[in-house]
């Protein structure tokens, strides 16, 4: 079978910023070519042709009703000779669980926190406008990043309904940073922020041919984010190359009071994580390649082998079919921690809103979802939700030994013994099979994915575009050990600057045969 060619649906073909990279934006502002203000309108003009008409992405909740004055504010700063950085006048998606401090909702795409507004800025919000970055608005996501039902649908969200994949308009943006990654993959802004437990990085970034760093939990503030898990939640650049990835993380990393796990990342958190984009960063190094029983897929095997291949030619030294047997057997603590430490982490949250906010627990959002059943629960329940509400938290007597169990399994006998075993820099995998078509009825189809090893050690991964499939884009995650973000995005670069598998997407309909 051959797929019949489809027509492009993109109504801007010929949008003038289409692709644009930080440093060339940079470039043209300080030319005069662009100012800020005109680079805001541009993007919010694609947004309405692509994300609200034409394609309808259903990606981006809401725009920032202050964006304009605040790139008018950074236009009258760069004609006074102040430029901030590199993200001076720089338009930034955040995905709707970062809480800001202006007109726009922080809803995690429910409709429970609908009417109500963060008190402050999140951390990261704050260093982002320090830096100079116009935060443009807040991009659609699966509800509750994905910890609401069992049987969900990755990239809806009662608020924003489904988001679609940009290069195949019937399949998944993958969750839960689904709206950060098709929008970010559509130029609908230059960067944007994705929020990750386990794989809401890397199978966005995967699914939407982009680049996502998953950093080390504790690089990167969490305070003021709508959390899941004190373990391994964590904020993360997503882009369409490695180094404006990494500009964006050198701005977002540093030690907040409000959250104590970044405490660890002192002498470690760096300001400039583009210093080591070498395209040679890979002569010498030794990278493990971890391969899966059940990544038969001979397509898929394809993709990852031209990935080593071309790690091998461009220097490095191979170690193929690293096992690490640990990982299989993660997910039943890893579930169990998840759930207790939901329970008290969304309590301490609510506790931040104001006045407004009707609902300070787990079992107010509960009442409020069975209350709301004809939009909320109208097309999957809230299982986790209810297994979550059973538990006593972090008080649970077995939290603590399943806490142990997942170290043990994630790093000691995990990537740590991989690592040590093979004397390796780096492990690489697939990040996430080819985008699934979605299914409200039926929900998510499993999927190859390889994010929980470096999701519960709390290590970084970094995800790049490696190839496609009919169309549909896949990428690879290359792991490491705590604090090694700038190593990894080293070889990163480098094998984005050998592959160059970064496409635009064409907003395809669908993925059709001809015979």
């Amino acid at each position: 079978m051959e797929r019949a060619p489809a027509p492009s649906q993109d109504p801007q073909p010929s949008f003038a910023l289409n692709e644009i990279t930080i440093d060339e934006l940079q470039r043209a502002m300080r030319e005069g070519r662009y100012t800020a203000r005109r680079i805001t309108e541009l993007y919010l003009e694609r947004i309405e042709r692509v994300d609200r008409s034409g394609p309808f992405l259903r990606s981006i909740l809401e725009t920032n009703p202050e964006a304009l004055r605040i790139a008018d504010t950074l236009d009258e700063e760069r004609k006074a000779g102040k430029v901030r950085g590199p993200l001076h006048g720089i338009p930034v998606l955040l995905k709707d669980v970062v809480d800001t401090a202006d007109g726009m909702h922080t809803s995690a795409g429910s409709l429970a926190l609908l009417g109500s507004f963060a008190k402050r800025d999140a951390f990261i919000a704050e260093r982002l406008r320090a830096a100079g970055a116009i935060i443009l608005g807040k991009t659609n996501l699966s509800e509750w990043s994905n910890v609401r039902s069992t049987r969900a649908t990755s990239g809806w969200s009662a608020r924003g309904g489904l988001g679609r994949n940009p290069y195949v308009l019937d399949r998944t943006a993958c969750g839960s940073s689904s709206g950060t990654g098709a929008s970010i993959a559509s130029n609908l802004a230059t960067v944007g922020i994705g929020v990750e437990t386990d794989g809401s990085i890397a199978c966005p970034a995967s699914a939407n041919c982009l680049v996502g760093i998953k950093p080390t939990v504790g690089l990167v503030s969490r305070a003021g984010l709508i959390p899941v898990s004190y373990s391994q939640d964590t904020a993360g650049p997503m882009a369409r190359t490695v180094r404006d990835a990494a500009i964006l993380l050198g701005v977002m990393a540093g030690t907040d009071p409000q959250d104590a796990a970044t405490a660890a990342s002192n002498g470690h958190a760096g300001t400039d994580y583009t210093a080591g984009l070498d395209p040679r960063a890979l002569r010498g190094a030794r990278i493990g390649v971890m391969r899966r029983q059940y990544e038969l897929d001979t397509a898929l095997v394809a993709v990852l082998d031209r990935t080593v291949e071309v790690m091998r030619t461009a220097g490095a030294t191979i170690v193929d079919n690293v096992a690490i047997p640990s990982m299989d057997e993660l997910q039943r603590p890893e579930t169990f921690v998840l759930i207790c430490e939901f329970k008290d982490a969304i309590a301490e949250y609510l506790a931040t809103r104001g006045p407004e906010v009707r609902h300070r627990s787990l079992a107010d959002l509960i009442r409020f979802n069975l209350e709301n059943a004809d939009t909320e629960l109208r097309w999957f329940g809230q299982e986790w939700f209810e297994a979550s509400q059973q538990t006593r938290g972090r008080a649970t007597p077995e939290y603590g030994a399943a806490v142990e169990a997942c170290r043990k399994l994630a790093r000691t006998d995990g990537l740590d013994r991989a690592l040590r075993d093979h004397r390796l820099d780096a492990v690489v995998g697939l990040a996430a099979s080819a985008p699934f078509a979605s299914d409200m009825v039926n929900g998510d189809r499993p999927i190859v994915r390889n994010s929980s090893l470096s999701a519960v050690s709390g290590y970084p991964r970094v995800t790049v575009p490696a190839g496609f499939i009919h169309d549909l884009p896949v990428g690879v995650s290359i792991m490491g050990p705590a604090w090694s973000e700038a190593k990894l995005l080293g070889f990163a670069f480098a094998l984005e600057q050998a592959l160059h598998a970064r496409k635009a997407p064409t907003f395809i309909p669908t993925v059709v045969i001809d015979r």
